[in-house]
């Protein structure tokens, strides 16, 4: 019963191959009751374990894309069941229309952008502060009621990306209202047109970077760079070869910034904190 289950459960033959090799690997450890599974012994196990729970909760959200957009994700393509997902997509169909008939708006035009990184969860939409708040407490009690997930409401933050910018990735997240003035001419008259244009900005956090430059003595606390002491007693190849390192990397990481005048500082602080190593080193 427990195979046709999951074959039931599961159409895709990957995902099967890899429940076959966890449940073969770790079968000792669940049928013998004297052997306790820790999570540090069954890290791959109790990692799949998670994602597959987490999966089952955001397949709402994929649901909700593929209602604003006529083509499929491919990303999660080979990885969703069909039927399982398009009968768990009825379900939600007449879950919301039943009961949560005030937003049914956001389900015709939702503009749903979610994100799931490191533990943390960031969903994106347009809408009022107000419209977005109450949504919050919609989804918790959503995902209360199906899938038996606590969630504190508290521990859920509403943003407004063009007021207060998302630290993510390493980067600054946010939604500004720049100005273009476009000059119209009409026969003899001739017209200034301001236009208002969302641009979506991605920053470089210079003073957390600082902040870490700061910590591994690259530079103060004000920005300003020093030399490197652990470093005084490599060659100078190894030196320069470390820094430059540093500098390529941020660069290859921030190349995709709207502005690159925070990008240039970090890489000026550690190019003179190279300059300073060298000099520290030939004193």
């Amino acid at each position: 019963i427990l195979v046709q289950t999951i074959r039931y459960w599961v159409k895709d033959t990957s995902c099967l191959h890899l429940l076959r090799f966890f449940l073969y690997e770790y079968c000792n450890s669940v049928i013998t009751l004297t052997r306790s599974v820790s999570r540090n012994q069954n890290k791959r196990f109790f990692l799949f374990l998670y994602n597959s729970y987490v999966w089952e909760c955001e397949s709402i959200f994929v649901f909700l894309r593929n209602q604003s957009s006529h083509l499929r994700s491919t990303s999660y393509g080979a990885f969703l069941a069909r039927i399982y997902f398009y009968r768990k997509s009825e379900h939600f169909v007449k879950v919301f229309t039943k009961h949560f008939r005030v937003i049914l708006w956001f389900f015709k035009d939702p503009f749903l952008h979610y994100v799931r990184y490191q533990g943390k969860w960031i969903l994106a939409s347009r809408g009022t502060f107000l419209m977005m708040t109450k949504l919050k407490y919609y989804f918790v009690n959503f995902w209360q009621c199906t899938f038996s997930l606590w969630v504190q409401p508290r521990r859920i933050y509403t943003n407004q990306s063009s007021n207060q910018p998302i630290d993510f990735m390493g980067f600054l997240l946010s939604v500004r209202l720049n100005t273009c003035v476009v000059r119209s001419h009409m026969l003899e008259n001739s017209f200034l047109i301001d236009n208002g244009i969302k641009k979506f900005e991605t920053l470089v956090p210079i003073m957390p970077l600082v902040g870490s430059l700061s910590k591994a003595k690259f530079c103060n606390v004000l920005g300003h760079p020093i030399s490197k002491p652990a470093w005084a007693d490599l060659s100078d190849s190894d030196i320069i070869r470390r820094f430059g390192r540093m500098c390529r990397n941020l660069s290859h990481y921030y190349s995709g910034s709207s502005k690159k005048g925070s990008l240039y500082r970090i890489k000026y602080i550690l190019r003179l904190s190279c300059a300073r190593t060298l000099a520290r080193k030939h004193r």
